[in-house]
């Protein structure tokens, strides 16, 4: 008896779902694409830019942390500002593992129309491994998976493992990445684009044809379904950052599905609904850019050193909640990479000209927020 979906004979010609009850999921999430592209196209270019830059640098985290790996965000910043041609003055050099993510998910907007071919999969799978490991241990790196060994996906301590899922044999990979690839870039029958990315990302991560990386990856290749979908080389919203905030909900539905009997209803209604989920905080982002956008047409006059302008800017990009705790001078001696002297001298001359406020307090509880609004716009 078949464990799992792909255990079946032909097993994609299996995979069905109800359209009826998909069509008040799509009809939203497609208003809601609708109103986010609407409201980019009001931003102005540089505006476009700069939410796109931050939706990456989201996109690259979060897409890492769902695999369990932590990036650092000005790394990422820094390579998303190179690729992009934004300043990255005072950034990091981001390393090669975060340059190579980067690359991917450029590659996926930028180059939407391009077919999707073994090739270009390998050059993604080489980007995210240019070391050949992952971790300490060695893999096959822009090229199937291959060996006897079964690969499985489990949770929990050594020697108490349990399996959620075992993909099909090494042996099989190429043919059904070979069918993947040819469905993939053809017509094929009609099917919305949304619960085409949907579906690519469930036929791809259940083949799981790497030794490692298949979660980036198959977000990767439902990214670029959307791309197309949309016909837009912008990135309005991260869907990763949605799929980390759900990760438990999306392991679980993801395993039912792969051991179901090709019903994929509910996996798509879960699909819907986190597009739509990432498109609302794609939205508060838009709101946040726009909020610094005009922060800084106030102060960009304003003579400040690096020291401050790197301060400042992380604070907002913190957003108006800023800090926990606010701004305080060991917090900015550990951003700055300053004395206690220069913090608290630089933090009064920052109150001074208006780019901060001092909270209720004193002494060793004073901290500071960003004056987000001019009381004379009101």
């Amino acid at each position: 008896m078949a464990r799992y979906i792909w255990q079946h004979p032909d097993w994609t010609t299996r995979l069905h779902w109800d359209c009826e009850r998909l069509i008040d999921a799509l009809s939203s999430v497609r208003r809601r694409q609708g109103e986010i592209f609407g409201k980019a196209a009001g931003l102005g270019f540089d505006l476009e830019l700069d939410s796109r830059a931050s939706i990456l640098v989201d996109e690259a985290v979060t897409t890492a942390a769902i695999e369990g790996e932590r990036l650092d965000r000005d790394s990422v910043r820094s390579s998303v500002a190179r690729r992009l041609g934004l300043p990255d003055a005072g950034l990091p050099s981001p390393s090669r593992e975060t340059d190579g993510l980067v690359q991917v998910l450029v590659d996926v907007s930028h180059g939407h129309a391009k077919p999707l071919t073994e090739e270009r999969l390998f050059g993604w799978h080489a980007a995210l491994f240019p070391t050949g490991r992952s971790g300490i241990d060695p893999i096959t790196v822009g090229d199937w998976r291959r060996g006897d060994e079964p690969m499985r996906v489990v949770s929990g301590p050594v020697g108490r493992e349990r399996t959620h899922f075992e993909a099909p044999p090494s042996a099989d990979v190429p043919g059904e990445m070979a069918r993947f690839l040819e469905w993939f870039d053809s017509p094929g029958k009609p099917l919305d684009g949304v619960l085409r990315a949907a579906l690519a990302h469930f036929r791809f991560v259940t083949v799981h044809p790497f030794d490692d990386g298949n979660g980036r990856l198959a977000r990767a290749i439902s990214d670029l379904a959307l791309a197309r979908d949309e016909e837009s080389t912008l990135r309005l919203y991260s869907m990763s950052n949605r799929i980390l905030a759900e990760q438990q909900t999306y392991y679980s539905i993801l395993e039912r599905t792969q051991k179901g009997g090709g019903d994929l209803t509910e996996w798509f209604l879960w699909f819907c609904a986190c597009l739509e989920h990432a498109i609302d905080a794609s939205e508060d982002l838009m709101d946040l850019v726009f909020a610094k956008s005009k922060f800084w047409r106030r102060h960009g006059g304003a003579d400040l050193t690096a020291r401050q302008r790197k301060v400042v800017g992380r604070m907002l990009e913190a957003g108006p909640g800023g800090f926990e705790g606010g701004l305080t001078n060991r917090k900015y001696v550990s951003l700055a990479k300053t004395s206690r002297a220069t913090a608290q001298r630089e933090i009064a001359d920052l109150v001074a000209k208006g780019l901060l406020t001092r909270r209720p307090g004193a002494g060793r509880s004073t901290s500071y927020d960003i004056v987000w609004e001019d009381s004379s716009e009101h």
